[in-house]
């Protein structure tokens, strides 16, 4: 086998190999969102709503770091990301950080950490809630929307609420008021800019990765090129 059809088996198995751990972690949560059994008895299946991820639309991930630290960081931590990078990365004025997102914190340049014990928070939940810097990164976007969507009142739980995503969830429904205040159209927007900040959260840099990758594959393929052509001339003379 020449040098180059073995380089081109290799690029060919890499490439297959990444888009078989895409494929794989669509299916653990890009593609569906479990099951569930309706009011007859029937177990059905949960499609995935789309998440409007948009790290371009700043006005989105400003309003959904607001609401972060509104409602999620009194329970939960985002240890991996400093609030400072919030005010970089998001454009909002330092001084406006300082003011009105820092409600864990003294520091801009903290991390998002509530202090609270986690041993404490399993006594009151039944197991601590877990930090949410990488969420979307383990769950996907889209799992975390529909999650975030698909409360519904439950007696039977401690916290009064059940989730369809996650059957017996620990989290009450701490977004119950805001969605009682908005329409569902206006609450569908607000818990998009929630999870539009989070996905920016587990990766700031997401859209410039891609961007160069598209570049570096350009790049490949235009070195294929002289590649192939000195491997001709290398090999024209071996029979």
């Amino acid at each position: 086998m020449s040098a180059l059809t073995k380089s081109l088996t290799g690029f060919g198995l890499g490439v297959a190999l990444t888009l078989a751990a895409t494929t794989s972690a669509q299916a653990a949560g890009g593609e569906g969102c479990g099951t569930f059994t309706n009011a007859d008895g029937v177990e059905e299946h949960l499609a995935c709503s789309t998440a409007p991820i948009d790290f371009a639309n700043k006005g989105s991930l400003q309003r959904g770091a607001t609401m972060f630290m509104n409602y999620c960081a009194g329970c939960h931590t985002a240890k991996y990301v400093r609030h400072s990078r919030i005010a970089q990365d998001l454009e909002i004025p330092p001084e406006l950080v300082e003011k009105y997102l820092l409600v864990t914190s003294d520091q801009i340049g903290d991390h998002i950490d509530n202090g609270v014990d986690p041993d404490i928070q399993a006594g009151w939940f039944g197991a601590p809630p877990p930090d949410l810097s990488l969420e979307t990164r383990l769950r996907s976007d889209d799992w975390v929307y529909t999650y975030l969507l698909s409360f519904y009142e439950d007696p039977s739980r401690p916290w009064g609420a059940n989730n369809l995503v996650l059957q017996n969830a620990a989290m009450p429904h701490v977004l119950i008021n805001l969605q009682n205040e908005l329409g569902e159209e206006e609450y569908r927007s607000r818990v998009g800019d929630l999870v539009n900040f989070m996905a920016w959260m587990a990766e700031p840099v997401r859209e410039d990765r891609k961007r160069y990758g598209f570049f570096v594959i350009i790049f490949l393929l235009i070195l294929l090129i002289p590649v192939y052509l000195l491997n001709k001339e290398f090999w024209k003379d071996v029979k």
